[in-house]
């Protein structure tokens, strides 16, 4: 294994990030080293170098998203070998182990968390999947969430109806994506330019998310159909708001799962359940083995997992970070990706 570096967020909101060597890694039984070759960017990177909402022991690396070959398996690992080419969730948010952050040579990443790709897939663009699969299948598939049936590449119908708000987003679309694997028909929130692109993504019916009626129009598309629940992947309080009332008003399951940090109890009826979501928490259910085992790497091979969002490779190796951050800040619609050499 090769020296091992990692772009270092140095302090507290502290730029740029700088490039230095770190402690070469090493997998525990239940553990995969990988080498990276690329990884994306995403808002929870830029959250914590600019407005980090706590008191964290520097220097740290972030970065959640990875893709690249597997140097190293733990032996109590049987679904990987050394050479794998792999994607993974890198967990360093979860664990505070910077052995698990993404921005560096070497990752070391928990086995449920990861899955093999194949040779045609790229790893820049099977690295935009991790954290958005990971958020979508925390609201889709726990038990403390819509609890919805598992994906499989060749779906039975379940006859239920599924909304997925902010369905063209990175999260939203894995959100569609997931909900069609698993049977369910989506009814989709996106702007009208986006439209095609939801139904490209799997969704049945489109809803116009800046509609002046929107909770009515989402009430009106599901009249005479049984609704499974409600992902809000915006997580704005008019959204949580929108899909609480939608679901009041509708026939099935009155769920909602939001990425929303919080929601008022006061916005929620008696006979409603409304749960905000970690994409973390899938780490430690049957929910990570349900995707990342049993669903995605077939599903890849397959061909059966449309390829989005497309990847907007920004630079090369760990001195190009810093910048790819800052770019991700304003590249609506695609994931910002780096190349690790």
């Amino acid at each position: 294994m090769s020296t091992n570096y990692a772009a270092l967020l140095a302090g507290h909101k502290k730029k740029p990030l700088l490039v230095d060597e770190v402690d070469d890694r090493f997998a525990d039984e239940n553990e995969i080293v990988v080498k990276n070759a690329a990884v994306s960017i995403n808002r929870i990177d830029v959250t914590m170098q600019e407005t980090p909402w706590g008191n964290f022991s520097y220097p740290l690396i972030l970065g959640t998203d990875v893709a690249g070959e597997v140097v190293e398996v733990g032996s109590q690992v049987s679904q990987f070998g050394v050479g794998d080419r792999v994607l993974g969730h890198a967990l360093r948010l979860a664990t505070e182990d910077d052995r698990h952050g993404a921005f560096q040579n070497y990752t070391v990443l928990m086995p449920n968390m990861a899955c093999t790709i194949p040779q045609s897939l790229s790893y820049e663009k099977a690295v935009v999947l991790p954290l958005s699969v990971s958020t979508a299948a925390a609201a889709l598939f726990q038990d403390k969430t819509l609890a919805l049936q598992p994906p499989s590449v060749y779906p039975q119908k379940k006859g239920e109806w599924v909304i997925v708000m902010g369905a063209t987003g990175s999260v939203g679309s894995n959100g569609v994506r997931l909900a069609v694997a698993a049977g369910y028909d989506v009814i989709a929130t996106a702007s009208p330019r986006s439209s095609d692109l939801a139904k490209q993504l799997g969704a049945t019916l489109v809803v116009d998310y800046k509609s002046s009626n929107l909770v009515d129009d989402l009430v009106g598309a599901l009249s005479g159909k049984i609704l499974a629940g409600v992902f809000d992947a915006n997580g704005q309080e008019d959204t949580i708001k929108a899909a609480i009332a939608t679901v009041s008003r509708c026939d099935g399951k009155k769920s909602v799962a939001t990425v929303g940090d919080w929601i008022d109890p006061k916005w929620v009826p008696k006979d409603v359940k409304a749960e905000t979501i970690m994409a973390i928490d899938i780490r430690e259910n049957q929910v990570s083995r349900m995707v990342y085992e049993d669903f995605l790497p077939n599903a890849l091979a397959a061909g059966k997992y449309m390829q989005y969002p497309e990847p907007l490779i920004f630079g090369e190796g760990l001195g190009s970070i810093q910048d790819a951050m800052e770019e991700s800040k304003k590249s609506a619609g695609k994931k910002v990706v780096v190349t690790i050499k």
